[in-house]
């Protein structure tokens, strides 16, 4: 029978930890509580108040954030032989009842990593801050891009559950430790080209805080979601693999640019001597534009087409015996 654990990164999550606790189903076989230098002291507090005997606190000597507790508990898992890892928010928002239909589709091997998607109903959606609402979308948007899963929602949702042979395989030193985790995740296991499924969910806002504030973050957020865009292009097209959209991405950019750098150097030189640029010109400076646009459309329909359909965690699992056998 498979190993199913559970890990809840704790960080103010005092007055919610234990009820999330109470819910999680008998199909779990262990709980990593990972008290992230919690102010409250949330991991004294569920050590104290929780009787369930599969729930083992784990407290971090330095506060790693969200990224830093969730890969603690990964370590702890794979140590424990887990086969699935869940991960859990505990401030009461994700249903443990749905920890289930989480890890179906990896049980039944059609995902290696499965998450939640609070925006798969739209009644529900008006139950989200419209603060919260607006900063998803414009992540949700830059996710697809940077991470190359363009079907999948909601790229900063926590609810998530991974096949555990996938973690020896990620870099869990250079994965984003703090907010930006769950995208960063979903870059790796892009570049591991692993399946990754939403999963409906309907979230439950109450009286928690989130520490995640949208304003702070969306500056930072655009630049990793730019470096990882980049790496991801280089790692899959021209590193790892070469084709025509590789081609594509190599002349749309250079038309594109070259229209752009032309036409504005034309334009100035046309309106600092007060003359009107000849048509000539302007379809030098438009064709290559128009182009290059259509170019970089097409290498963006191959990258849409090309999101990963097989999974790969058995493959995994073999890799991983191979190394135990030669270690």
């Amino acid at each position: 029978m498979l190993k199913i654990t559970v890990v809840i990164p704790c960080f103010k999550v005092r007055s919610h930890i234990l009820d999330v606790l109470s819910r999680i189903g008998p199909e779990v076989s262990r709980i990593y509580v990972v008290d992230d230098c919690c102010p409250e002291n949330s991991g004294l507090h569920v050590q104290q108040n929780c009787r369930d005997e599969r729930v083992v606190v784990i407290r971090s000597a330095s506060n790693q954030g969200v990224g830093g507790a969730v890969l603690t508990g990964y370590s702890a898992a794979i140590a424990d032989g887990a086969d699935i890892i869940v991960k859990i928010d505990g401030d009461g928002q994700m249903d443990p009842r749905l920890l289930p239909r989480m890890v179906q589709p990896i049980l039944k091997g059609h995902a290696d990593y499965t998450k939640g998607n609070r925006f798969y109903d739209l009644t529900h959606i008006r139950r989200m801050p419209t603060i919260r609402l607006i900063g998803n979308a414009i992540l949700s948007f830059m996710s697809k891009l940077s991470t190359g899963y363009w079907k999948v929602l909601d790229p900063n949702n926590g609810y998530t559950a991974i096949d555990a042979r996938l973690i020896a395989h990620l870099p869990l030193e250079r994965i984003s430790k703090r907010y930006f985790f769950e995208t960063d995740m979903l870059f790796r296991l892009n570049i591991l080209r692993a399946v990754v499924m939403d999963i409906p969910m309907d979230a439950i806002y109450a009286d928690e805080q989130s520490n995640l504030r949208i304003t702070r973050v969306v500056g930072e957020f655009f630049v990793k979601h730019v470096k990882n865009f980049f790496k991801r292009v280089f790692y899959n097209y021209f590193l790892r693999d070469t084709s025509l959209a590789s081609l594509e991405l190599l002349v749309g950019s250079a038309m594109l640019l070259f229209g752009l750098v032309f036409g504005c150097f034309e334009w100035f030189l046309y309106y600092a001597a007060d003359e009107s640029a000849p048509l000539g010109t302007i379809m030098l400076a438009a064709l290559p534009v128009l182009s290059g646009l259509q170019f970089l459309l097409a290498f963006f329909s191959y990258d849409v087409s090309a999101t990963p359909i097989n999974t790969i965690g058995e493959f995994m699992g073999e890799l991983n015996a191979l190394k135990s056998k030669e270690n």
